[in-house]
């Protein structure tokens, strides 16, 4: 894994380096469940930042050139969610791309997009509280220092569903898309939602990455438009749910 980070960062460093002040690099990384896209982001953006630091040495702790954005906070509201016609599939299903707020998403993309000046200011995105399984507003802050943002969700390179999927990812500067085989996927799944609780055991699970996690990864691969980078992800511990410093019930 850290030669793809590796690869990976030196590529963004570089164009970042080309990149005119008054633009930002837009990164979005997506995959299906279980995939590893929250490792692979949260590396990437570290990595970035720390090699900002190397060669920013007198800043100290000052503001850091790369966020990490993940887009859980796109979830819609167990509210919203009942409100649905048909609540009792859209709890269920909790995860899939019609149980996300793709409009808001594509607003966020397109504020980030707007050329950076002496004016702009923080712009703050939602977070998800997974204690109480709900997104919190404007929880989450993209400094005007930040100059790359890399996405990370599951939705970032569909070119199905709902049109703002396709057209927030025409607005990324790279789309990136970690690609793992399903069994892979579905064993990291499994020990995921041990872990955090959502299942009591294994079976139960097993039964949630199949009947919802891999259904929406087969979309999000049978939707996914061309991209920039392909990423592999292999069965090892590098990419295992444990290192990627989240417990969560998500599609995102």
């Amino acid at each position: 894994m850290d030669e793809q980070v590796d690869r990976l960062v030196n590529k963004t460093w570089a164009k970042h380096q080309q990149t005119p002040l008054s633009k930002r690099l837009l990164i979005a990384v997506s995959g299906i469940p279980g995939s590893g896209k929250t490792t692979l982001a949260a590396r990437v953006t570290q990595r970035l930042n720390a090699l900002w630091l190397e060669q920013n040495a007198g800043l100290g702790s000052g503001p850091r050139m790369a966020t990490f954005l993940p887009m859980d906070g796109y979830h819609l509201t167990r509210a919203q969610l009942s409100a649905m016609p048909d609540p009792n599939t859209a709890h269920a299903r909790r995860g899939a791309a019609f149980t996300f707020d793709a409009p808001a998403f594509l607003e966020l993309v397109k504020k980030l997009r707007k050329p950076l000046s002496a004016e702009t200011r923080t712009i703050y995105a939602p977070s998800f509280d997974h204690a109480v399984k709900d997104p919190v507003a404007e929880d989450l802050p993209i400094a005007a220092s930040s100059r790359v943002v890399v996405f990370e969700g599951n939705y970032l390179s569909l070119g199905t569903g709902a049109p703002e999927w396709k057209e927030a990812a025409g607005l990324m500067d790279e789309l990136w898309f970690v690609d793992v085989d399903e069994d892979v996927a579905r064993r990291r799944l499994i020990k995921r939602h041990v872990m955090s609780g959502i299942a009591a055991n294994e079976e139960e699970a097993a039964r949630r990455a199949d009947e919802n996690d891999l259904l929406n990864g087969r979309d999000i691969v049978e939707g996914r438009l061309e991209v920039h980078e392909m990423v592999y992800s292999r069965e090892d511990d590098e990419w295992g749910p444990e290192k990627q410093g989240i417990v969560e019930e998500r599609g995102g």
